[in-house]
């Protein structure tokens, strides 16, 4: 199958889909993966980040039923399952059914009266890779259930039923960065998204910059890891700062001089996380400042910043990532890099040289390669718009 060419994909699809069900999908909803471009970490402690979609999504054909079961399967993993809306539990057989699941939990818990549908999930997204692959299936499952149901879904009221999704039913204590992203992405624009008012402004991607993913290969797996345990660490941190500070609710309201002040009364390893995470939030609003005029040095500088601090700080670094970091920064018409999603493997993000695309791929899957063993998957992304119905 050509993930590129969009009808080959569709004819691909609707003939399994037909094979499967018996007849033919009768809609289609696409959500995309996303990027961070600056911000680790930074969305649950109620902070900025520099946001942008990419042009690998994730598609549900689907089919209404007249009754309350979900029938669901997937072109890319060979499990499936079918599941009634009235006793909705988890799957262990197909746990990638979870997160559709867990958005029929949320939607219902919200009030919404939900029908149940056939539906054959394809993505291009890769799988535990830092795109959020997690979240463009919820998005798309919402886009799914919102049709075949009769009703209209505003998209951050969607990114917030995915979140619930996620912290709740799947178990992995997320912001909302992945949902919001998926769901209110915009073509040829990054977002700097405020996650304290769930509100963002688009911030135009200078023309002359590609964004390049460098996936590691390097799998990760947040649910009850590291993640939860870094998340816990800022919130002791605030708590420990809310004596000297009442106000603050958050370290967004944290200054690296308050933090300074009292850094003697946090933990150190507290005050590490703590650290990282103020400095990250003014990363996000230099960014949006150099972001649109290209400003070579200066991206260097934050991408550079960011990737020290998210290995020395915060503690999210993997051997993989180094290995690819030096891929990187070694290669032709590098202008900055940094990791992508969570950490802890996955996907790197590159800005790069338009012109130099095709050499600096090339030479970060060599050098990746020869280091690690591991042949890498690099390519050049562009921001699409956020989740919706497919017209055909």
């Amino acid at each position: 199958m050509d993930e590129y060419d969009y009808t080959a994909r569709k004819d691909t699809v609707a003939q399994a889909f037909a094979e499967r069900f018996g007849a033919a999908p009768a809609l289609w909803a696409r959500a995309p993966g996303r990027v961070d471009l600056m911000g680790s970490h930074t969305d649950y402690n109620l902070g900025y980040v520099m946001t942008a979609t990419v042009d690998r999504d994730t598609w549900i054909a689907a089919r209404p039923r007249a009754d309350r079961q979900v029938r669901i399967g997937s072109l890319n993993v060979a499990s499936s399952a079918a599941f009634s809306l009235d006793m909705i539990e988890h799957d262990d057989d197909a746990p990638w059914t979870n997160y559709v699941r867990g958005v029929a939990v949320a939607l219902q818990e919200a009030g919404y009266a939900l029908r149940g549908f056939d539906g054959l999930v394809h993505s291009t997204v890769p799988f535990s890779s830092g795109l959020s692959s997690s979240a463009a299936i919820e998005m798309a499952a919402a886009v799914v259930f919102a049709a075949v149901s009769g009703f209209d879904l505003d998209p951050v009221q969607m990114a917030l039923i995915g979140q619930r999704a996620e912290n709740h039913f799947v178990g992995v204590n997320s912001g909302i960065l992945d949902q919001y992203s998926s769901a209110l992405g915009q073509s040829g624009s990054a977002l700097l998204l405020d996650c304290r008012t769930l509100t963002h402004r688009a911030v135009p991607l200078n023309p002359s910059l590609q964004m390049v993913i460098c996936d590691t290969r390097a799998a990760r797996n947040l649910t009850g890891t590291e993640y939860d345990e870094r998340r816990a660490q800022c919130e002791h941190g605030v708590r420990l700062l809310q004596r000297a500070y009442p106000a603050i609710e958050a370290l967004r309201d944290v200054s690296l001089e308050q933090l300074a002040a009292h850094c003697d009364a946090l933990p150190e390893v507290v005050a590490r996380r703590c650290r990282f995470i103020i400095e990250e939030n003014r990363r996000v609003l230099d960014l949006a400042r150099a972001l649109p005029v290209g400003d070579r040095v200066r991206l260097a500088k934050l991408y550079a910043d960011s990737y020290a601090g998210a290995r020395d700080l915060y503690e999210i670094g993997a051997p993989s990532m180094a290995a690819m970091m030096d891929a990187m920064l070694a290669a032709p018409g590098v202008i900055g890099a940094r990791q992508a999603g969570a950490g802890f493997g996955g996907c790197m993000i590159a800005l790069v040289e338009c012109e130099q695309v095709v050499a600096f791929s090339a030479a970060v899957e060599r050098t990746y390669a020869a280091g690690t063993g591991i042949q890498p998957r690099v390519f050049p992304v562009t921001a699409s718009d956020g989740a919706g119905l497919l017209a055909f």
